[in-house]
């Protein structure tokens, strides 16, 4: 039970006054909960008056639906045909004493009882007013008593009539005008609307019971009271009261799903082991609610989401931490301080290569954190997902201490790091930020990114899941990444014609690339570790590297001489990637052969250029030790590291060059 522990000690830092008020109770994102509270989405707001009159009513708007409101263990984890009513905010069914006057359709369980829902809930209402008399209970109970809330809400517009005098069921003409069908789910009949209170008492100015915190506070005191079961609470060995339900709604509003459950009293008992579900997991009430409230704010505050498969990570402090599973590229929005005497540059630093730019922001940005953060905080990181509808499952749970979280996470971003595509979206971002408009940006791809890289981007929700479930332990554990993983990103890179959009295969590139630098700075064998630059490596001299550089300047020779004559196709190397990748010697001969046209249409109008690049050539062909480049092995991904960094390369260099060709022309 060490997860529900650490979550209780998150509960108190996360407590804020401000973090459970306002507006209706849900404008925060991921307020936390107070005890013995949930929230519901309320559709009609009554206003009554301090003697219980009376006084009007609305329809809320759906920005403002969301309304903390008392509840009790059965009513939070409700279900079934005959639903326990909340004690205060609820639906018709419950609170008006009219509803079936007006054809109002109980529950199905009610049918043969149809003023049982009601019942129940003024009996529960009448039950806490006598045990802790609170001015707004008291008003709302004695207006309830009075039977005329349908009666009002009619009255006041609100509630729309059919033909026949009856509640309507439906949206026709003759209603259409009601703005409660705006805020009803669509198909849901007006009978089912959620009513909130309002109780303006002079001198009062919390007048919404959901914005009044000593009601809040008084109810969440009440209720405990009220539970009989007593035992060992096995989170922290006190004997206190038990929760029989525990709480539901953690990854959203919807969700049905528990981490603790038991429903197996009768028939198989407990698979045989256990004759009482305490025994198997006893967890006390309180515990229990502030350790799911706990959870729900951070998922919704800083959870990672990938399909019902949600991550978080959080210091039990409430201390801020790095999200460990969103892209470092985010973090390049917060400039480098530059040294004393230095010049901030107007445009791209191309004096200062990839990977020191990168290393120095990322140093500073966890260095940021480790100032916050102390280095022996308890960092948790924890999965969650579920099979089916109503059983939730930890799929993954480490707890760190906050020097080793950083080391880690740092560790992840400076080894995965790579130049990644820049989509346009993102560098008009840029733009407005005033950020140089470059088309790629160092860091490390996001599991997702990483599960699409290797199988597609219409792979199924259950890969992705189970790809971003195999990444985690590489980011937190420092584990070497899947072989299967990167092999796949690598072939996929390399299959350039299977990709429709020329974006997809730029995306799936800079992924594989990150993936096989990635695998070797992290190899399990030691004399596999390999370190490479973000930045072309002139002095390398391995087969593979030397072969992407090949490529790469085959394909912009090709480039050139189609953008001179006006021509807009694939060039001869990309149509060849994945047979270079597999023959790189005998597909070589056959691009340098189709490279000879293109080069004499380059002869006229671009000699320079055209010199420039077979020296290029020459260079990389001597740079070949022995057999290397005779021999008929396939390539490994290292030659698409080469290849994407001498691609990078020569069209950096060519927009240097446009640059100075504008300052000159402008002088």
């Amino acid at each position: 039970m060490s997860w529900m522990q650490k979550l209780y000690e998150t509960y108190a830092p996360l407590s804020r006054p401000q973090a459970m008020t306002g507006g209706g109770g849900g404008k925060r994102k991921g307020f936390l909960v107070p005890g013995s509270h949930s929230t519901a989405q309320t559709h009609i707001e009554i206003v009554l008056d301090a003697e219980g009159n009376f006084a009007s009513a609305k329809v809320i708007d759906k920005d403002d639906a969301t309304t903390l409101i008392p509840c009790t263990e059965a009513s939070a984890t409700r279900s079934g045909a005959r639903p326990v009513p909340h004690p205060l905010c609820d639906a018709l069914q419950y609170v008006a004493a009219d509803f079936r006057k007006y054809g109002g359709v109980v529950t199905s369980g009610f049918a043969k009882e149809d003023d049982q829902p009601h019942k129940t809930y003024m009996e529960q209402l009448r039950a806490w007013v006598a045990a802790s008399p609170r001015p707004k209970t008291k008003v709302i109970l004695k207006y309830l008593e009075g039977g005329t809330v349908i009666a009002d809400l009619v009255r006041q517009h609100v509630l729309p009539l059919d033909a026949e005098g009856k509640i309507a069921s439906a949206k026709t003409p003759e209603t259409a005008a009601y703005p409660i069908w705006a805020v009803l789910p669509a198909g849901q009949s007006a009978d089912k609307a959620v009513v909130r209170w309002r109780v303006e008492i002079p001198g009062d100015l919390a007048t919404g019971v959901w914005e009044d915190q000593t009601l809040l506070n008084d109810w969440s005191a009440y209720y405990p009271t009220t539970i009989e079961r007593k035992g060992l609470c096995m989170v922290n060995g006190d004997e206190v009261s038990l929760a029989s339900l525990h709480p539901a709604k953690l990854r959203h509003a919807g969700d049905k799903a528990k981490l603790i459950s038991s429903n197996d009293s009768s028939g198989f008992t407990y698979r045989g082991r256990f004759t009482e579900a305490e025994q198997a997991c006893g967890v006390g009430y309180e515990i229990s609610h502030k350790a799911h409230s706990a959870l729900r704010q951070l998922i919704a505050r800083q959870g990672y989401r990938n399909d019902t498969q949600v991550f978080v990570s959080w210091a039990v402090s409430g201390k801020p931490t790095p999200p460990p599973l969103e892209e470092s590229s985010d973090w390049l929005d917060v400039p480098v301080e530059l040294s004393e005497g230095d010049a901030a540059p107007a445009g791209p630093d191309h004096t200062r290569d990839v990977g020191e730019t990168f290393a120095l922001r990322l140093n500073k940005y966890i260095a940021g954190y480790a100032v916050k953060l102390d280095l022996t905080e308890c960092i948790v990181v924890m999965g969650l997902d579920s099979a089916t509808p109503g059983r939730m499952s930890i799929i993954y749970y480490r707890e760190l201490l906050g020097s080793e979280f950083l080391e880690r996470l740092k560790n992840w971003h400076a080894e995965m790091a790579w130049p990644q595509r820049v989509s346009a979206k993102q560098q008009e971002q840029g733009k407005k930020q005033g950020q140089p408009a470059e088309p790629w940006r160092a860091c490390a791809p996001t599991p997702k990114a990483i599960a699409e890289a290797a199988y597609g981007r219409r792979l199924d929700a259950k890969l992705k899941k189970a790809t971003v479930e195999r990444l985690v332990p590489c980011i937190i554990d420092g584990r070497a990444l899947p072989t299967d993983l990167v092999e796949s990103c690598v072939r996929r890179a390399a299959n350039r014609p299977g990709f429709k959009e020329h974006w997809e295969w730029e995306q799936a590139l800079g992924v594989a690339c990150a993936m096989y630098k990635g695998r070797h700075a992290r190899h399990p064998e030691a004399e596999q570790r390999r370190v490479y630059d973000m930045d072309l490596e002139s002095k390398r001299i391995s087969r593979d590297y030397l072969y992407g550089r090949l490529l790469a300047v085959a394909e912009h020779i090709e480039e050139i001489a189609l953008y001179v004559g006006g021509e807009d196709r694939p060039t001869t190397a990309a149509r060849l990637m994945q047979r270079f990748a597999d023959h790189p010697c005998s597909t070589w001969r056959n691009i340098e052969l189709a490279l000879q046209p293109y080069m004499q249409r380059l002869q006229a109008v671009r000699g320079g250029f055209l010199h420039n690049m077979r020296a290029l050539l020459d260079d990389i062909i001597e740079a070949f030790q022995g057999d290397d480049f005779s021999s008929v092995q396939p390539l490994s991904g290292e030659f698409l590291l080469g290849y994407h960094c001498q691609r990078r390369a020569l069209k950096l260099a060519a927009a240097d060059r446009k640059n100075e060709n504008q300052t000159e022309g402008a002088e």
